[in-house]
């Protein structure tokens, strides 16, 4: 299992905590840093079975300066999307977990980090 945090982010250090707490195997990537390609992040979204609309951080200031709140959200409009978290990768919601089944879930709750460490 792979977990993409942000270190300064406290929903990503509680997801920490509670992996740590039971036992979980797995990786951090700080996305910051390591910067997830374009396909990367179509693999995560095909993962989570979400658009890139839906794991976008809407309320950043990098997300108003790019004016993404009237971005369309539709088919055509997808790679624009995944382009924009490429370049931007701070927009991209976090704590991201990427499940050894095959699945992925956004782990912002305590409930949806026990759910990955349930697949």
């Amino acid at each position: 299992m792979e977990i993409w945090i942000n270190p300064a982010c406290s929903k990503c250090r509680s997801a920490l905590t509670l992996l740590d707490a039971e036992g979980a195997d797995y990786t951090v990537r700080r996305y910051l840093e390591d910067v997830p390609s374009e396909d990367e992040i179509r693999g995560v979204l095909e993962r989570l079975g979400l658009e890139p609309w839906d794991i976008t951080r809407t309320q950043e200031a990098e997300a108003k300066e790019l004016g993404l709140k009237e971005w369309p959200r539709d088919a055509g409009s997808r790679a624009r999307w995944i382009t924009a978290l490429a370049e931007h990768p701070k927009l991209i919601q976090r704590p991201i977990i990427t499940a050894d089944d095959g699945t992925a879930v956004v782990g912002r709750s305590e409930e949806a980090v026990r759910d990955a460490l349930s697949r």
